[in-house]
């Protein structure tokens, strides 16, 4: 047996998967968080920002603080001088930053669940190629009958989001950012893994890409102050300021985890984790172009099926 297939069989697959959940379950509050911050302030950039920076700040401290961080970014160091680590591992910080700023703008007013919609199509669609093509850190991952399934079962999820009148009036951009996030995040996911195998710690991996987010949202924030003013005051619930420890959190877990689940499933129980908190975030608060409790519900039922069908193993029935 390969070195790679007795690393992954150290964790058992209802344990990678509940792990997974938990990332979508964080996920999910950082969206509402970072989103609401955004309305406070009236520039989800600026949100953004401050969400990644605040991140990055606490993994600069870990990195500096940890011998597996300092011993990381050593790794991270002799790898980008003797070019064994390529320029687009090095990227995946241009995800994090696209999803964080989208959470910024668009949580706010159409809620989480609808957000992780189209999350959820994002990640369902790019999960599914990444594993055929091989590029996460567990290799080529067989696209079997039940992933395909699965993956189905996710998109009828996102279907159900359409029915009835509950995006009139939603603008249409709000509903294309959540699926180009869907597909960063399951990009960033593999990339994270890859990279956390050359650096030897999930640690250093969050580290790189809390770094080139903050860079790219911090720029892009300037910039939007620039032109259309100074954000509102900022507002002093402590709560509002807590994405990006969330984030630290959950992608130092995605990184460590995508190796024993693949993309596909990483993404699918994410997937499950988002969509049962953002059912109980926006019954409890609900935003203005948030779907109704039933439809809700029915996306929730739907893509929990979607992640049994794709994860269970199933075996033919010997005769």
């Amino acid at each position: 047996m390969s070195s790679a297939s007795s690393s992954r069989a150290r964790i058992p697959a209802l344990l990678a998967l509940a792990i997974a959940a938990a990332i979508g379950m964080m996920t999910a509050v950082q969206a509402r968080v970072n989103g609401q911050l955004g309305v406070r302030l009236d520039d989800g950039f600026v949100a953004a920002a401050i969400s990644f920076g605040s991140g990055l700040v606490i993994v600069v401290v870990l990195s500096v603080l940890l011998p597996s961080g300092r011993a990381g970014v050593r790794r991270l160091a002799s790898g980008v001088r003797g070019r064994t680590i390529p320029w687009w591992m090095l990227a995946g910080g241009a995800a994090g930053a696209l999803t964080v700023a989208t959470q910024g703008l668009a949580v706010g007013l159409i809620g989480v669940s609808l957000f992780t919609v189209g999350v959820v199509a994002g990640q369902t669609v790019s999960g599914l190629l990444l594993d055929r093509v091989g590029f996460g850190p567990a290799g080529v991952v067989a696209v079997t009958v039940p992933r395909l399934l699965g993956g189905v079962l996710a998109l009828a999820a996102v279907a159900l989001a359409l029915v009835g009148d509950g995006l009139a009036g939603v603008p249409v951009w709000m509903l294309v950012l959540p699926f180009l996030a869907g597909i960063a995040i399951a990009w960033q996911q593999a990339t994270n893994g890859r990279l956390r195998q050359r650096v030897g710690t999930p640690l250093t991996a969050t580290l790189v890409n809390f770094t080139g987010g903050t860079m790219i949202l911090g720029v892009a924030a300037a910039v939007h102050v620039a032109l259309v003013g100074a954000p509102q005051p900022f507002p002093t619930d402590a709560w509002l300021y807590i994405g990006g420890a969330l984030g630290v959190v959950y992608i130092f877990m995605s990184a460590a985890i995508v190796q024993y689940t693949g993309v596909l499933l990483l993404g699918l129980g994410a997937v499950v984790g988002q969509l049962v908190t953002s059912f109980v975030l926006d019954m409890a608060w609900p935003a203005p172009a948030s779907p109704g409790p039933a439809q809700q519900l029915a996306m929730v039922v739907v893509a929990l099926a979607s992640v049994v069908v794709a994860a269970v193993p199933w075996r033919r029935r010997r005769r």
